[in-house]
């Protein structure tokens, strides 16, 4: 049988396709998804779930002209593949090449950009308002991801969607949720009777017809609903959808393809909301993906045909020293307690919900609730560790200042995936958190520079009482370095040398410092330049004193910072500088420009913006101070300078 996959090249090329064919073009999909995914890594699970889904959806709408708004991205590989990138597909995530989620200049069939959950029921929503502002008629879904339910901006989109009366339809992409046979097969039967068109033309006769009533009208249409939601209620769970002003549909198979083709065909034909509630098996076709998901939602490269994951170094993650250090402190700490908002594999809690399962809490994707729900076990007295990624962490900002910072509460932040993540791109870069939490009042910010500073940050917050702490930390293996089996407190707000020098200074903070050792070494070996290293440890508060001194011995500070420079660490240092009136030390700053960084290999995104060895050595050479003292026109240090 020949190969389908290769002659599409657009959503067109599959409109003409039977069931049967469709069938074989899902599978050859899926192997493709696979075989690229085992070379370039990437969100496997819940792509290889949605396939059947995304082919039904393209044959039978008209996209482009009629808009997809997919909710996270992870689901987008098919719907990627058949839209124009099948071969662009095999750079997914890689740098230069297509990104991992939705992204509208992309592609025209991208009708909006999204990498966090619960965006799309608000966006399809508004492209409906934008749609008939205009007076035009094309179709609208947004297909959402049952875990993007937990998210609350997923139900204020569905209040105002709801209530709106506008043509969209909301697609539940579950592939989680157990439904018995029995129950399956009324609610098959139950949705087939209210799809029919018989069945919804004359609904709507009557609707009409009882409204022309003067006086018993309304209690005829009153009644009719009621028996109607009634009847829904007993046998689906579909009621909660229609209170909110939709007509459900569902549970549908969501990989049987002639059926999700009968259905959609009748939901064409409506007018209003629409909720349909499609049932699919995460990682289907791929039996390892199957049997575990979590750990095949995201991942790097693996054997196409076992399963097994390659490992690149036996070192463990941060995410890992974190979460065993979590689990040593329980047990010392009877009072502390962890929360995720659906990572506690990712998080590295996992192993905390296992030993502690009663310390352990999991709020689904709900970063905001996460936070002030901390709040509230601060405030009786436990000692609450919120464990969530940095890009995650922006959807709980008010929280953060509102209903823990403000009230001093000690929540410990748990801040993964700080810095440049990689391949995921600009959607989960976590290069925001130091500017936009440094100015939070009463919040202690800690950067650990390898494993074991981590572990003992993370011991020191436990122990400190005034008020919220944070503590970021990046994505990937640690350093490397050995871990002691005790834990001391670090003084707040207190710095240390990594390595003396009376040229310049380079002032840091995280991992990053390794290579500005680095750079260091070279910068003595090659021009006879000699740099002091500092690990600040916190960017608030500044260790004033240690500041102080060097501003006043050095000509040159440098400081290098995994996060963006507009409003970070190097931030503050020149406010430091600007409020104290000191002019006469140059100040270079390296970090992330004010720009979004795409996606690819973490160290090549680190040299692209100058944070790579040479970015560092370059940027200390082209300083004026260097340039001056090369010229032999000023002394590099100022205990030669009479001043």
């Amino acid at each position: 049988m020949d190969e389908i996959l290769p002659t599409i090249q657009s959503p067109a090329d599959i409109r003409s396709l039977d069931i049967p064919q469709l069938a074989q073009l899902s599978r050859e999909i899926r192997d493709y998804i696979i075989e690229t995914l085992a070379t370039t890594g990437g969100h496997l699970a819940s792509s290889l779930g949605v396939v059947e889904l995304t082919l039904v959806l393209h044959h039978l709408y008209d996209t482009p002209r009629d808009k997809i708004v997919w909710d996270v991205g992870h689901q987008t590989y098919a719907h990627k593949i058949i839209t124009g990138r099948r071969e662009e597909f095999k750079t997914i995530r890689q740098h230069d090449g297509i990104s991992g989620f939705p992204k509208i200049s992309e592609s025209p069939y991208d009708a909006y950009g999204v990498g966090h959950a619960s965006t799309a029921i608000s966006a399809a929503l508004g492209i409906a308002c934008g749609r008939d502002l205009a007076g035009e008629d094309y179709r609208i879904l947004a297909v959402v991801g049952d875990g993007a339910l937990t998210g609350g901006l997923s139900y204020e989109g569905m209040n105002n969607a709801g209530a709106s009366g506008r043509d969209i339809v909301v697609v539940l992409n579950d592939n989680t949720m157990s439904i018995s046979p029995n129950v399956g097969a009324i609610s098959r039967y139950l949705t087939h009777l209210i799809t029919n068109p018989f069945y919804n033309k004359m609904k709507d006769d009557i609707w009409e017809m009882t409204g022309k009533f003067d006086r018993m009208g309304p209690k005829i249409r009153w009644a009719t609903r009621r028996i109607e939601e009634s009847v829904k209620g007993l046998v689906t769970p579909g009621i909660v959808f229609e209170r909110l002003g939709f007509r459900y549909f569902g549970p549908i198979d969501g990989h049987n393809i002639a059926r999700l083709i009968h259905i959609f065909r009748q939901v064409r034909k409506l007018k209003g909301p629409i909720f349909v509630h499609v049932l699919t098996k995460k990682g289907k076709g791929f039996a390892p993906a199957e049997k575990n998901a979590p750990v095949f939602h995201g991942l790097g490269k693996f054997d196409p045909k076992t399963g097994e994951i390659m490992k690149n170094t036996t070192r463990p993650t941060y995410t890992k020293i974190f979460g065993r250090t979590m689990v040593e402190l329980a047990r010392k700490n009877e009072k502390l307690v962890g929360i995720t908002a659906a990572m506690a594999l990712g998080t590295g809690l996992s192993e905390l919900a296992e030993e502690f399962p009663e310390r352990f809490f999991d709020v689904g994707i709900a970063e905001g609730h996460a936070v002030t729900f901390a709040g509230g076990l601060a405030a009786q007295g436990m000692r609450p560790v919120v464990a969530i990624y940095s890009s995650f962490l922006q959807r709980g900002y008010d929280q953060i200042i509102h209903d823990v910072a403000l009230q001093k509460l000690p929540v410990i932040f748990a801040i993964d995936r700080a810095g440049v993540v990689g391949d995921d791109g600009p959607t989960h870069h976590g290069v925001f958190d130091l500017a936009f939490l440094r100015v939070v009042p009463n919040l202690v910010i800690m950067v650990p520079k390898d494993e074991e500073e981590l572990r003992q940050m993370l011991w020191t917050a436990t122990e400190y009482k005034k008020g919220p702490v944070a503590i970021r930390y990046p994505r990937g293996v640690g350093e490397g370095v050995t871990l002691s089996e005790s834990y001391t407190s670090i003084p707040i707000g207190g710095s240390e040398v990594l390595r003396e020098g009376t040229n310049a200074v380079i002032l840091g903070v995280g991992p990053i410092l390794s290579k500005a050792l680095a750079a260091a070494e070279v910068l003595q070996n090659a021009d006879q330049i000699s740099v002091k290293v500092v690990n600040a440890r916190f960017v608030k508060p500044l260790d004033v004193e240690m500041l102080t001194r060097i501003s006043a011995h050095h000509n040159l500070i440098i400081t290098v910072e995994e996060g963006t420079l507009k409003g970070g660490f190097g931030s503050e240092v020149a406010e430091f500088l600007v409020d104290r009136n000191i002019s006469s030390v140059e100040l270079i700053r390296i970090g992330i420009p004010d720009t979004f960084v795409e996606q690819g290999n973490r160290n090549i995104l680190l040299d692209d913006v100058g944070l790579s060895v040479d970015g560092i050595i370059n940027a200390i050479r082209k300083s004026n101070t260097f340039q001056s003292h090369k010229r032999g026109k000023l002394l590099f240090f100022k205990q030669h300078l009479k001043i």
